[in-house]
């Protein structure tokens, strides 16, 4: 079996055990989270009609506004969010992202993660989750809500903002949570 470079192996490291706290650290910045991830939500929903439905049947959702990518073989990804029960707010979530493969580049987007089941939730909030190497995400255009089956499953939307990526690569996102209040 072959060994992966100390190099890959400390920036997955440093990519899922960095000490960013999850909630941001004044009341400015959590402001300033909070009206990005609603403005976020409305620019989806204007691109998808169709998650108005989908974001009402499910059991919670996350909104990342703004997630950095950049990768030269190994990768990294980190972004703060929303998660919302009932259209409502319930915490922020923090996002980090290892992957590992052919890829190169850098670029901004949205994330908007979908949950159908109430235990997912749950998982999140207990601040352990993550999304493995099989979860595909779909670019969020018109009509891609009305493509994925809102009785399973979890489904992740992703709204290009900027920049240039190529990759081929296995990645995994691990998402940890703080409540509003703490």
């Amino acid at each position: 079996m072959r060994k992966l470079p100390m190099h890959l192996i400390a920036a997955a490291a440093l990519t899922f055990g960095g000490a960013c706290a999850t909630a941001p650290k004044t009341a400015d910045e959590k402001a300033d989270l909070y009206v990005d991830a609603d403005r976020t939500l409305g620019a989806m929903r204007a691109r998808d009609p169709g998650l108005i439905e989908l974001l009402e049947r499910s059991a919670g959702y996350v909104v990342f506004p703004n997630i950095g990518k950049g990768a030269f073989v190994a990768g990294g990804a980190y972004g703060r969010g929303i998660l919302y029960e009932d259209g409502r707010r319930q915490g922020f979530v923090e996002l980090n992202q290892a992957s590992i493969g052919a890829q190169i580049g850098a670029q901004t987007f949205s994330e908007l993660i979908v949950f159908t089941n109430p235990l997912d939730v749950s998982k999140l909030k207990m601040g352990d989750y993550s999304l493995g190497a099989n979860v595909s995400a779909v670019a969020l255009t018109t009509g891609a809500a009305a493509a994925v089956d809102a009785n399973t499953g979890t489904f992740v939307f992703i709204m290009p903002k900027g920049g240039v990526m190529a990759e081929l690569s296995v990645s995994g996102q691990k998402l940890n949570f703080e409540p509003a209040g703490g």
